[in-house]
């Protein structure tokens, strides 16, 4: 019985990896934390029986108290709420499915107690890659990434030799606006950018895939997982999502993972690796499929990606500044404040501002991440 804990179980890839619980008879959930979808998080705590729960705010922590009087649950909240999902001594594995920079904390205690990590949490690797994983080396876990693109490139790897490794081909819808021109995108609304044509996602990487920005986050999430330069990372539009990403070997062989868009089969393959399981759901049907075409991806309209590839190369506390005001910038769309272009606008300014230092500590991490944050609110 393989027994997990889940970080961010009431959003997209949390209730994808409990879909893989129900399917799967030899997962325990043992701890779980949400952050204010109480009303899922009791009918996951009455389907599940997790020993531990965790919440983020006080007074939603008392409110689920009371509603789950009647079950023997040990229930927490905040950051020490959720370092105690992190680190149960029962799990053996910690799904990272929390949104933002606030999985990072966690992330590194779990780490420290000796849990494998299930990542789906790309901030954490974008601003602390630097960290994490020297931290999980020291450890001896394995970080086994559960974003579609890093699965396949992880499962694309295990057919061949890791130090013949030449680029990654990190693939990409192209999200809605492909092939649009950036006048063509002032007036874009808040509802068309989250009518992604291929995926079911939250709202906050949704809006991320259709400036592109999220795939720059991957090039450097790539970069850590997979221990390459950034240049070594290519990102190709493959419109249809049937190639989830590839690696190409230095005598020019190009390994690629194929398959239908559904996150719970990277989830699975997280869970039990290196095990293959049967998993419902529809098979690619290459008869109907026909054609699968790619294009070069537009950086001068997605700038967005030209700027992630920029602090990528620079390292050090700029990817964090990049992250951070793309948060806050994005935050500021869904809620109107602010026009869909100028959110590419706030990263450039908020990494212009910044002063990088070449190797922060984690306090300088999460300072760097407020201090972005006032920049931001200053200006817009």
């Amino acid at each position: 019985m393989k027994k997990i804990a889940i970080l961010g179980s009431t959003g997209s890839i949390g209730t994808q990896t409990l879909e893989v619980v129900r399917e799967n008879r030899d997962i325990q959930v043992v701890a779980l934390a949400a952050g204010s979808n109480i009303e899922l998080l009791e009918k996951q705590i009455r389907e599940f029986h997790p020993k531990t729960v965790a919440v983020w705010k006080e007074e939603k922590a008392a409110k689920l108290r009371e509603a789950m009087k009647d079950v023997d649950v040990e229930i927490t909240y905040g950051m020490d709420g959720l370092i105690r999902v992190a680190t149960i001594e029962q799990s053996e594995i910690l799904v990272t499915a929390i949104v933002g920079m606030i999985g990072i904390r966690p992330t590194i205690e779990a780490i420290k107690a000796g849990k494998d990590i299930a990542l789906a949490n790309k901030e954490t690797l974008v601003t602390a890659g630097h960290i994490i994983m020297p931290l999980a080396e020291q450890y001896q876990v394995s970080i086994l990434p559960v974003d579609s693109e890093h699965s396949a490139i992880f499962q694309s790897l295990q057919g061949g030799q890791r130090r013949a490794l030449h680029k990654i081909l990190l693939t990409a819808s192209g999200g809605p606006f492909r092939g649009r021109v950036r006048d063509e995108l002032r007036e874009i609304q808040v509802e068309d950018a989250l009518k992604h044509p291929n995926w079911e996602m939250g709202r906050k990487i949704t809006i991320d895939s259709s400036t592109m920005v999220n795939k720059g986050l991957e090039v450097i999430e790539a970069k850590w997982l997979f221990d390459v330069d950034v240049d070594q990372v290519e990102v190709v539009v493959q419109p249809q999502s049937v190639i989830h990403s590839m690696v190409e070997y230095e005598d020019g062989a190009i390994i690629a993972e194929l398959g239908t868009p559904d996150m719970k089969l990277p989830i699975q393959y997280a869970l039990y690796y290196p095990e293959r399981r049967f998993l419902p759901g529809e098979r690619l049907n290459f008869h109907k499929l026909k054609e699968i075409t790619f294009e070069a991806p537009d950086m001068d309209t997605f700038y967005g990606l030209r700027l992630a590839y920029e602090a990528g190369r620079r390292g050090g506390s700029l990817p964090t500044v990049l992250n951070a005001a793309n948060e806050r910038a994005v935050s500021k769309f869904l809620s109107r404040k602010i026009g869909y272009l100028q959110i590419p606008e706030i990263i450039e300014a908020s990494m212009n501002n910044h002063k990088v230092i070449d190797n922060p500590t984690l306090e300088e991490v999460l300072a760097i991440e407020n201090e972005t944050y006032e920049f931001i609110e200053s200006r817009w």
